[in-house]
């Protein structure tokens, strides 16, 4: 039922309002992202594991297993590097920062962002972002922490998905497609 014409009698403003619309879609997208993960108990299935028999093998692998497992593998490599800025509050803190200004600016907005009348691409934000990332990282003094722990949180994510069998997954082709690689199976469960 559509209410064209009628004056809407709401006693909040109009800036509240818009700020829980704004939140309730942030939430509702948030929460698609996240839909996205993969339950830990699957992925950790310690029947599941075995050494690839060859190194085209544990490649498929990892590609299945990157496109099927790739918001909680992001989410492990983002405890790791958490993890090792415990003991560098500062850097702890312009992490949260960067990590708060990426999920408004790239993830979260409905909007294109227009600065002087002219749209900014999600291109252009990604590596404005991207650029502003390095260069606070450069200026806490953590890069080399932020790096190694980055690595090892990769070596770790290599090494699950090259060891994990991709036999038991349930991939639907259109529902999950890799941030780097298709799925390389095309099952549907």
């Amino acid at each position: 039922m559509t209410n064209y014409g009628t004056i809407p009698t709401s006693s909040t403003p109009a800036t509240t309002t818009s700020r829980t619309e704004y939140l309730t879609r942030a939430k509702e997208r948030f929460k698609e992202g996240l839909g996205t993960r993969r339950s830990w108990r699957e992925m950790f299935d310690f029947h599941a594991f075995k050494l690839p028999s060859s190194t085209d093998e544990a490649v498929s692998r990892i590609k299945t297993n990157f496109a099927y497992f790739q918001m909680n593998y992001a989410i492990g490599v983002l405890l790791v590097i958490f993890l090792s800025l415990i003991s560098q509050p500062i850097s702890l803190i312009v992490l949260v920062a960067i990590t708060a200004a990426w999920l408004y600016f790239y993830f979260l907005r409905d909007e294109p962002i227009v600065i002087f009348g002219r749209i900014i691409t999600d291109q252009n934000v990604m590596i404005g972002l991207s650029v502003i990332t390095i260069v606070l990282l450069l200026l806490t003094g953590a890069t080399t922490n932020i790096l190694s722990s980055l690595l090892v949180g990769v070596v770790v994510v290599l090494i699950h998905a090259a060891v994990r069998k991709t036999d038991d997954l349930c991939t639907d082709p259109e529902a999950s497609g890799g941030l780097l690689w298709p799925p390389a199976s095309s099952g549907v469960c």
